[in-house]
């Protein structure tokens, strides 16, 4: 065999072997291969810079690159949110999707609800970068973000297009934010929920991120009781079609008595919410941690967060009397979310198991959950709600 011809069967042969290759990973990645995207497809994105990689996450989901997701809920996972009957509990944290880009192709992904977010009333770059930081051996991510957002109004304007020009009806929270050098935090708060109440189902407080100076002294009694009443009335005056629930997203570094001042607020008529998030991002540092980014500043998220959030579930649970709550930190499978579940939770939600296994966890996860109620026994998800804090 000559050199030409020896040149020209080897790159026949790298042709078909590329092609090849390329036919596989589109099969596995069209029909949602668990395995696939865990062991091929995220550690390719975790090449790129944790930054570079989210957007180009939200760029895939934006622009429906990635196929639909063929699972289908079984019905033990139906459940209620409020007034809206969901197919299963499993929905997208804020955190993600933060300037309501990628809202219809997250839906293809699994989710039965998405919460855009962290939006503040004007547009504010957030901190410096690097930002976001992976934490591989601990399965976790420290992010500063500070609430980088394109603001209210671009929001909004997105918001209208998916509601009233694409009729898209589908569960949306929207997670509201301050401005970093706002005078007048209340008031961010206020004009978040004039705003976005036309266009949401449920608004979010969030005064736990640990990223912008000063917001988590809101929770404190003597500051959360005035924030509460003002969002409260604002909302209550609204005409009664563009009503939103209201949520109150808290930090897991609150002390048990710290949490019971809270639902104390709560319990005021003023200041009644509709329910919780349990929890944001965390400030502690376990032992545990492995990673050299662990001395990063930032929230803490992912599986080091599981048993902490799991726990500040049942204590909200029990100190605000069953009221309404949204599970979310550290959950990477059926179990982590049934935990949060039979913890209080109503419906869960997750963001870092996507970092680490792809948009596919989600359907592992309503998978095992389904597995586990049907195994103990459970007709309906509801009916475990709580069932460990009552005991």
């Amino acid at each position: 065999m000559n050199a030409w011809s020896l040149k020209r069967k080897l790159k026949s042969t790298a042709i078909l072997t590329v092609a090849g290759y390329g036919v596989f990973a589109f099969v596995n990645i069209y029909k949602g291969n668990e395995k696939f995207y865990k062991q091929v497809v995220m550690p390719l994105m975790h090449c790129l810079d944790p930054e570079r990689a989210h957007q180009l996450a939200i760029f895939i989901a934006k622009h429906h690159l990635m196929p639909k997701l063929s699972y289908e809920d079984p019905a033990v996972l139906k459940c209620k949110f409020f007034d809206k009957q969901l197919s299963n509990p499993i929905g997208l944290a804020a955190g993600f999707d933060k300037h309501a880009e990628a809202i219809t192709g997250l839906r293809n992904v699994g989710f039965s609800f998405v919460e855009v977010g962290s939006v503040t009333p004007k547009p504010q770059a957030g901190n410096i970068k690097p930002r976001l930081f992976r934490l591989t051996e601990d399965k976790a991510v420290i992010n500063r973000y500070g609430f980088n957002s394109v603001g209210h109004d671009v929001v909004v304007d997105r918001l209208d297009c998916i509601r009233n020009k694409h009729h898209l009806n589908y569960t949306l929270g929207v997670n509201l934010g301050k401005n970093k050098t706002s005078t007048d935090p209340i008031n961010d708060y206020v004009e978040g929920v004039k705003k976005f109440a036309p266009f949401t189902d449920y608004l979010v407080i969030n005064i736990s991120s640990p990223n912008t100076p000063g917001l988590r002294s809101l929770q404190t009694k003597v500051a959360l009781e005035p924030l509460l009443k003002a969002v409260v009335e604002t909302r209550n005056n609204l005409p009664q079609a563009t009503k939103p629930y209201l949520l109150l997203k808290l930090a897991p570094d609150l002390s048990y008595d710290e949490c019971k001042d809270i639902a104390e607020v709560l319990k005021s008529k003023s200041c009644k919410m509709d329910g919780l998030i349990v929890c944001n991002s965390t400030t502690e540092r376990p032992d545990s941690l492995q990673s050299e980014h662990r001395v990063e500043v930032g929230g803490l998220s992912g599986h080091p967060l599981g048993d902490v959030s799991t726990k500040m579930i049942s204590d909200m649970h029990k100190l605000t009397d069953g009221m309404m709550i949204i599970g979310v930190g550290g959950i990477f499978s059926g179990k982590d979310a049934y935990d949060k579940i039979k913890a209080g939770a109503s419906v869960v939600q997750l963001y870092t198991g996507m970092v680490y296994e792809g948009p596919t966890v989600v359907t592992k996860i309503k998978r095992e959950l389904a597995e586990l109620l049907a195994a103990d026994g459970y007709t309906n998800v509801t009916e475990a709600v709580g069932i460990n804090s009552k005991n």
